[in-house]
Formats: structure tokens, C-alpha cells, sequence
């Protein structure tokens, strides 16, 4: 398969705590030209949640983006989503067996013995990070860096190679020239509140890749 080179996490307890409503940090997102995004809610799944999740989906469905869910099989499979599964959740072959043979299938590794295990899962890319520090995780993995990055990368063949943690407009070059497909973006979207300031920092983003990636 092929990612689009920016690739949008929107995460429920940062929105909230930003005050920013799911729904219009999406449409932020999707107007300014993402192809992807995928929701992370690490509570409890409420009915409100799932809600909202369903609201999120069919926007997403009806705009022609590709929406993912995190962590969840059975949540991404009610929803007719994609799945990014952690290397505490459901084994990769598990969830496939709940998502469908057709579903999106991610995968995150942080170090080279699980990128080389997550070789022989049943997903259709990968995710390696922390790249750099990062404040979006309690408890982060070790820092990966740049030569690592750029060392692994060979090990998924023909997978997309998907970048997260602590990436910015800054240093996005550097991590795309090191190999990675795409870079997953959390907190770096949403500096400032506010829809037009949203779409701008990432139509910013979209026209960085452009000029960069293939």
C-alpha cells in the first residue's frame, strides 16, 4: 500500500484538554487536504466516545479519507475502519481475524527486535518511534534517532515505514531523508486551538511534503 506522507493522530484527551471538539479538529484537518487520519482514545470507550467515533467515520467516509482506529479491533471493525494496533494490544493476526482480510492493519515497533518480529505480522505498514522525545505518551519508549531510522528502514521491504514521535516542521526533512514514508503527527497540529490555525499548520505540513517526498 501506499501512505500519504502526513499522517494526522487525533487524540481524544489532548483535544479535550485543548477544548477542541473531535469532530472539528477533523474537518480542520480534511479541509486542508489530509488523505488520513486515525482517532486515539486511551479511556474507557463510552457511549459518548463511541459516538463521536462513529460521527468521525462517517465524515471521514463520506470525504474519502481513510480513518483508523487505534488499539481497538473490535471498535475499528463496528466502524468499518482501519486498525493501528500497539505491541501491548491484540496480536496483529487476532485482529485481523476481527477487522477483515480487506482492512488497513498498522503496527508500532520501537527497537529493531520488534520491527524484525513485526516482519511477519499480517500488517499492511509499520510505525517506528519514538523518533525523538516526546510528550504524547506517559510512559515513552527510549529515543530511536535518526541513524536508526535510516539503519531499519531496509528491514520492511516494501511496507510503508511510518515516523512518530516528537517530529516538527523543523525536522521532518531530516526524518523523511532517513527513510521514513510517512510522519505521524500528534501535538505538533494543534498548537494553537482553532480550526483556521489548525488547517493552515497543516496545509504547511502538506506543502513541506510535496516539496520533499516523492
Amino acid at each position: 500500500m501506499t501512505l500519504p506522507p502526513v499522517y494526522p493522530i487525533l487524540d481524544t484527551e489532548l483535544l479535550a484538554r485543548l477544548e477542541l471538539p473531535l469532530l472539528d479538529a477533523a474537518e480542520a484537518l480534511v479541509e486542508a487536504g489530509t488523505r488520513i487520519l486515525q482517532i486515539r482514545h486511551k479511556p474507557q470507550w463510552t457511549r459518548e466516545a463511541y459516538h463521536a467515533a462513529t460521527e468521525l467515520a462517517s465524515y471521514c467516509r463520506a470525504a474519502g479519507v481513510t480513518f483508523i482506529v487505534n488499539d481497538r479491533a473490535d471498535i475499528a471493525a463496528m466502524l468499518g475502519a482501519g486498525l493501528h494496533l500497539g505491541q501491548d494490544d491484540l496480536p496483529p493476526p487476532q485482529a485481523r481475524t476481527i477487522i477483515g482480510a480487506q482492512a488497513i492493519l498498522g503496527f508500532s515497533t520501537h527497537n529493531e527486535q520488534q520491527l524484525q518480529e513485526a516482519t511477519n505480522e499480517p500488517a499492511n505498514y509499520l510505525a517506528l518511534g519514538p523518533i525523538y522525545a516526546t510528550g504524547s505518551k506517559l510512559n515513552p519508549d527510549p529515543v530511536v534517532g535518526l541513524e536508526e531510522l535510516r539503519r531499519l528502514k531496509p528491514m520492511t521491504g516494501t511496507r510503508p515505514l511510518v515516523a512518530i514521535g516528537g517530529i516538527t516542521l523543523d525536522t521532518a526533512p531530516d526524518v523523511w531523508r532517513a527513510g521514513a514514508d510517512s510522519i505521524a503527527l500528534i501535538a505538533d497540529l494543534f498548537r494553537v486551538p482553532d480550526k483556521r490555525a489548525i488547517k493552515a499548520r497543516m496545509e504547511t505540513w502538506l506543502k513541506l511534503a510535496a516539496a520533499l517526498v516523492p
